[in-house]
Parts: structure tokens; C-alpha cells; sequence
């Protein structure tokens, strides 16, 4: 019975009673307690009674300033070596950039197609007003005002031929300006071999007659067909050209060949004045090469204006109806065919 007694008293008894019992008491934590020698306000306690006042407060000691770092001073651009490494960014950056470029050029040449478009429509309305309203005042060939002789046609390629077809038609009037220079050095070339050897005569004389004849013919018999033709599209003046300029192209290669006594300063005759005298024949043979070259693109010219002319879906019966409606529109041909019929009328109402 002692022994229960015992052990109830003591497990009744404050196990925190004590110094022993006490977790303040441990001398981890009372070593920390805030003295007059070690006081600090992060271990200060408020709850502790000890009357301890709380320590004061100081100011944790400045920092250190730093000296101010001078800035460098700016030295002169150095020149980059075409040796040195340059920095082009990144290979992402540089493809974009690249894409970015392409499209901005794209949008330009866009851009510069729709500015083409509207400036050719606007064209195309000025030649509909004045085509209707106002007459076009002649302008080729090109004569000072003092000139007795006026302008005999009107011609302006920007204004009246298409814009896909502008570069053709301009090549076609510089291959005729061309073949007209090369007969004025013909006659050159040839009047230095009369000079040299007075039995060219015949040859002289044919070089001044194909420079007078040659010169305005090709003109009107296949250049104006031919602007007419691109102008209009018309399949009557396509048939035109064609016919004229294959047998122009034909004499364009009896030029460049130079037959004696033909008028012609080609290469035979080059070859034959080199005989005699090297610089006649050095002259006669820039002739050559020019007649040659005109030749060559005379003929390159025929086959892509009528491969052109094929992707228009043009053909003879069309021209056929395009010559009937022109003939039978000119006043004039009404004209006599009103009389013609008149007359007949007339004759056959009096009889025999």
C-alpha cells in the first residue's frame, strides 16, 4: 500500500518544478539572456520579468563608399580589317531579316506593276478622249518649227503601245534607225573604194539609190505596219509586216553577203578592197559586221513577233474581215462605190 501511495504521490507531482525541470533554465538558453555586456534586440524578450530594459538602438555601421570610377576616355573609330571577324548576329536573326527583305521587295515590284497599270489606263483615256475629240498633232520625224517640211506621223510608244509590248516595238524602231545608219556608211564605205578603183562606179551610184529608197520604204512599208499592228492588234497589219519584212530580212542578208556591183559594202567586196587598199577594206568591213548584226536580229525579231502574234489567237480570216470592215469605213472608197452604183443604175434605166 506504501508503494501505491507512492507512486500516485509521485505521479501527481510538476515535472516542470524546479531549476532541473525547467527548459528556461537550460544553460543553452540563459547563456543568450540579454546582460549589460551582451545585449541585443534580437534575442530581446518581452515577456521575460526580469526587468531588463530592452537595449537601445544603434545604427549598423555605413558601408564602405566606393571610389567614383572615371569613365574611359572615347577613343577615335577604328577601321575594321576586311580579315577581322565581324558580329552579323545570329543565324535566325539573319534569316529573318532575309525574309523580311524579300518581302519588302516583293511588295515593291507589286506595287510598281499596279503604278503601270493605272498609269497605261490612264493613257489608254486620254487617247480615247482625243481620239474622239481633239486631232493629235504630229510629231515624227521630229523637224524644227523652221523646217518647211512638217511632221508627217504621230508616234509615241509609251502612250499608244500596250506595256508588254512596248520593248518589242522598241527594238523594231531601233533595228530601222540602225539599218538606215548602215546604208549611210554603205555609201561611205563605197565612195572610198570609187575613190580607190574608179570601175565601181555602178556600185557607187546603186549605194546612194538603196540609201534614198531604203531609208523611208522600210519605214512605211513594214515599221508603221507593225506599230499600227501592236497598237490596235490588228491581224491585217500583222499580215502586213510579215509579208514586207521577210523579204526585208532577205536583202539584210544580200547586204551582210555584199555582192560586186550590187551596192552593197558586205563581205565580199571587203575581202576584195583588201587587195587593194587595207584601210577602204577595214571600213568596208565594219560595214560588213553592221549589215551581219542587223541581219541576225532582223530575223530573231520576225520569229518573236510572230510567235506573239500566235498566242493572240489571230488568224487570216480575221484580217480578211478586219481589211473588209477598213475598206468599206473610208469615205472616200463609199464614195466611189455610191457613184459607181449611180451610174450603173442610171446607164441601165436608159437603156441600150
Amino acid at each position: 500500500m506504501a508503494r501505491n501511495s507512492s507512486s500516485s504521490g509521485g505521479g501527481g507531482e510538476n515535472p516542470f518544478e524546479g531549476d532541473l525541470g525547467n527548459p528556461f533554465q537550460d544553460p543553452a538558453i540563459t547563456q543568450h539572456r540579454p546582460t549589460s555586456e551582451y545585449a541585443t534586440l534580437d534575442i530581446y524578450n518581452p515577456f521575460d520579468k526580469s526587468g531588463v530594459p530592452p537595449p537601445s538602438y544603434e545604427p549598423p555601421a555605413s558601408a564602405p563608399v566606393a571610389p567614383p570610377v572615371s569613365a574611359p576616355a572615347p577613343q577615335p573609330n577604328k577601321k575594321v580589317s576586311p580579315s577581322e571577324a565581324r558580329n552579323y548576329g545570329s543565324y535566325g536573326t539573319q534569316e529573318s531579316a532575309a525574309a523580311a527583305t524579300a518581302e519588302l521587295l516583293k511588295r515593291q515590284e507589286e506595287l510598281n506593276r499596279k503604278a503601270e497599270e493605272l498609269d497605261r489606263r490612264e493613257k489608254e483615256l486620254q487617247n480615247a478622249a482625243l481620239g474622239s475629240g481633239a486631232a493629235r498633232a504630229n510629231n515624227w520625224p521630229p523637224l524644227p518649227s523652221f523646217c518647211p517640211v512638217q511632221p508627217c506621223f504621230y508616234q509615241d510608244i509609251p502612250v499608244e503601245i500596250p506595256v508588254e509590248s512596248q520593248k518589242t516595238v522598241t527594238t523594231m524602231y531601233y533595228l530601222w534607225m540602225a539599218s538606215a545608219g548602215t546604208l549611210f556608211f554603205n555609201f561611205l564605205a563605197t565612195l572610198a573604194w570609187f575613190c580607190v578603183d574608179s570601175s565601181s562606179g555602178s556600185g557607187f551610184g546603186l549605194s546612194i539609190l538603196w540609201a534614198l529608197i531604203f531609208t523611208p520604204c522600210s519605214f512605211l512599208c513594214w515599221y508603221r505596219p507593225m506599230y499600227k499592228a501592236f497598237r490596235s492588234d490588228s491581224s491585217f497589219n500583222f499580215f502586213v509586216f510579215f509579208f514586207i519584212f521577210f523579204a526585208q530580212a532577205v536583202v539584210f542578208v544580200l547586204q551582210a553577203i555584199g555582192i560586186p556591183g550590187w551596192g552593197f559594202s558586205g563581205w565580199i567586196v571587203a575581202f576584195m578592197a583588201l587587195k587593194e587598199n587595207t584601210a577602204v577594206a577595214i571600213l568596208m568591213m565594219i560595214v560588213a559586221m553592221s549589215f551581219t548584226a542587223i541581219a541576225g536580229l532582223g530575223i530573231i525579231m520576225l520569229k518573236r513577233i510572230h510567235s506573239l502574234y500566235r498566242n493572240t489567237g489571230a488568224s487570216f480570216q480575221k484580217a480578211q474581215e478586219e481589211f473588209a470592215a477598213g475598206v468599206f469605213s473610208n469615205p472616200t472608197v463609199r464614195t466611189a462605190a455610191a457613184n459607181a452604183a449611180t451610174g450603173a443604175a442610171a446607164g441601165a434605166f436608159r437603156g441600150p
